[in-house]
């Protein structure tokens, strides 16, 4: 059964296209930098978003009438699959990802649950054997069942902690059986609302014990998929354990699990840690802990997480300048954990929300290589920072001195110089850039 008959695949047509099915800059074999377009951008389609989403929000029901929607059960989620892999055939995806709630119903109990995911993986499985897309990263959904109100492996309750670890141990086999390139950790409810009744201690110490078991199931089955913690601010909880890159960072040096795990980093979670999203890239990238990105947007009027499909070309840029300075994103991608607008409920907005998003990312990428053959930021960088290559600064950062000799140093200074950081400067220079990519130049 096809559900997207009025729509072929996607090509590439330039940026003189008006054809709305098609790639204005997203060329998956242009080469730049020495990886084609394709190699470097890994595209990925989120399966909650673009396949169970009906639109709903809080003061309002579903606005999106799906064409598998007049199944129910294991037939709607087998009607998903079959769409699924025509979706990714027509915009010529390389991976998706997914929740295990989202491509299987829960049963009654946890076997039964199991019985489902089994039978809608084999069918996965089979479509994967004809098809060019892999599954990037696959996960469990422990966070949306009213059993994990408090949390799951963090939860006080530990029959709730067991069935979490049941479900992550589900998922590792999963990931296996199809091959996965990574495997995410969100905790959607690991923290708190109220310190007043919280053991902050045990809650991290026994998220410290549920990712030292994954590590040891995954090599007990030989699972040699990319650990990926996501971290995020708030929402659902008061206060997120996984607050942001740096939080987690802290937390896996910790527990002794840093090189067992890498972040999965996403743009909207970057913005409501009061981060942009390329500091989240930076302080990964400089840590060596850049994985995967889940590539969308917020609004800044909202604060909330509203996973706007990403169209910001500024913002597109400054995250790919990163990932091209972290030498691309390794067995990670970019996974467009975005979901269209309630009001986009045709399911031609599907593909147009993709085509915005995957040209977005593309001339971000253009853009941001020009960036770094011209040397725009790093000698700028190199320059401001020019006095640590020479002196005292060299001194100090070779670690050849010490309190006494720096106030020994300062003591003889006649006066302090300081030069401008040309921020504006800077800004006008990244402008022209963008604007000469678009005009072709």
């Amino acid at each position: 059964m096809s559900y997207f008959n009025n729509i072929s695949k996607i090509n590439y047509e330039g940026a003189t296209s008006s054809n709305p099915y098609a790639f204005k800059f997203y060329n998956p074999e242009e080469v730049i930098g020495g990886k084609t377009m394709k190699e470097y951008l890994r595209y990925a389609v989120a399966y909650w978003h673009t396949f169970t989403a009906d639109g709903s929000d809080p003061f309002g029901a579903g606005t999106m009438i799906r064409p598998w929607d007049k199944f129910s059960g294991m037939d709607m989620a087998k009607a998903r699959v079959e769409a699924a892999f025509e979706f990714f055939e027509k915009l010529g995806v390389p991976f998706f990802c997914f929740h295990d709630a989202d491509i299987a119903p829960e049963g009654c109990n946890l076997r039964e649950t199991y019985n489902n995911l089994d039978e809608i993986v084999a069918m996965i499985k089979d479509y994967m054997k004809d098809s060019q897309t892999k599954l990037l990263w696959n996960t469990a959904n422990n966070f949306t069942n009213p059993r994990f109100t408090h949390g799951a492996a963090s939860s006080n309750n530990a029959d709730v902690f067991a069935y979490s670890a049941a479900k992550v141990k589900k998922g590792l086999e999963i990931g296996k059986e199809l091959g996965a390139e990574n495997y995410v950790f969100w905790g959607g409810r690991e923290g708190y609302e109220t310190l007043l009744n919280t053991d902050m201690k045990l809650e991290l110490d026994n998220l410290g014990r549920f990712f030292h078991m994954a590590v040891d199931y995954a090599k007990e089955i030989g699972f040699d998929a990319q650990f990926l913690i996501e971290p995020k601010p708030k929402e659902p909880t008061t206060h997120q354990y996984d607050f942001d890159v740096a939080t987690g960072h802290a937390f896996l040096q910790n527990y002794g699990l840093q090189d067992h795990f890498k972040f999965n980093i996403e743009a909207n979670h970057a913005t409501l840690a009061g981060h942009t999203f390329e500091h989240e890239l930076r302080y990964a990238r400089i840590n060596g802990m850049l994985g995967s990105v889940d590539a969308n947007q917020g609004d800044p009027l909202l604060g909330w997480d509203t996973d706007e499909f990403p169209t910001d070309l500024y913002s597109t840029t400054l995250a790919m300048y990163e990932i091209i300075k972290n030498g691309g994103l390794g067995r990670g991608g970019l996974n467009f954990d975005a979901k269209v607008r309630r009001g986009s409920f045709e399911l031609e907005d599907l593909f147009h929300a993709h085509i915005a998003g995957m040209d977005s990312f593309a001339a971000g990428l253009k853009v941001a290589q020009k960036l770094i053959d011209d040397r725009i930021l790093d000698d700028v960088i190199e320059n401001r920072y020019s006095s640590y290559t020479e002196g005292i600064g060299l001194e100090i950062v070779e670690g050849n001195t010490d309190l006494r000799k720096l106030e020994e140093y300062a003591l003889g200074l006649k006066e302090i110089k300081n030069q401008s950081g040309r921020l504006e400067k800077v800004k006008g220079t990244i402008n022209q850039y963008l604007l000469r990519a678009y005009a072709g130049e």
